[in-house]
């Protein structure tokens, strides 16, 4: 029994790498469409998206097959508890990522916009608090998870600026006001991307410290 639920943990870890794995490379096709204007990316984004919805589904039901089947101690219960909290972030980035691939096509003919906008700083800012997370939770790190808090800083800061650019953009350019509207919902979802990498992160020190790190005021985990 006891290997059969070692062997549980390990299929849903390995899942769940498999789970953000996706979403990377979902996110990756979906700003490179952006940045090309490419629709064919785009489109794939979009194709792409049943794929991640099963997985979702499928770490899900084997969490909670753990936890009907099985008696986790404190450091299994940390993992399966951020395991459902993890993959709820990852499928929420998916739909992020099909949400900017939705986009390239109003904005394919704005590169200039997006550029001089500084909303491609704050896309790569957010892509690469992705990547550091899903590093994070592969090699149990949390230095490289507390990392990913920072740079969730800089994304608050960038949309603030990129905001009032855009605002002025549309004042001296009334061509520039449905592209620029465009691209404001676009870096919501951008925003939302990056809120969804900093829990993930606090989930990665959950399970590798026992510390809860909502707001990223760490405090002892009750009963672990």
């Amino acid at each position: 029994m006891h290997r059969h639920f070692e062997d549980e943990l390990e299929t849903l870890r390995s899942q769940l790498i498999r789970m953000g794995s996706l979403i990377d490379e979902q996110v990756e096709t979906a700003i490179r469409a952006l940045k090309e204007g490419n629709l064919e990316l785009a489109k794939f984004v979009l194709d792409r998206e049943e794929r991640v919805n099963e997985l979702d589904l499928a770490i899900d039901g084997q969490c909670q097959r753990i936890f009907a089947l099985t008696q986790p101690v404190a450091v299994d219960l940390r993992l399966l508890l951020a395991a459902m909290r993890m993959n709820s972030d990852f499928e929420r980035i998916g739909d992020i990522a099909v949400n900017v691939a939705e986009r390239v096509e109003a904005l394919q003919d704005y590169p200039s916009l997006i550029e001089r906008s500084g909303a491609f700083e704050m896309i790569a800012t957010a892509r690469e608090m992705l990547t550091s997370v899903l590093n994070a939770f592969i090699h149990s790190d949390s230095e490289e998870a507390r990392s990913v808090f920072e740079k969730e800083d800089r994304v608050d800061e960038l949309n603030r600026q990129i905001f009032y650019n855009l605002i002025d953009e549309m004042k001296s350019d009334p061509v520039m006001i449905e592209p620029a509207a465009h691209l404001m919902a676009l870096l919501r979802h951008i925003e939302r991307l990056a809120d969804h990498a900093t829990n993930i992160a606090e989930n990665v020190i959950f399970v590798a410290e026992a510390k809860l790190m909502r707001h990223h005021i760490s405090s002892p985990a009750p009963g672990m």
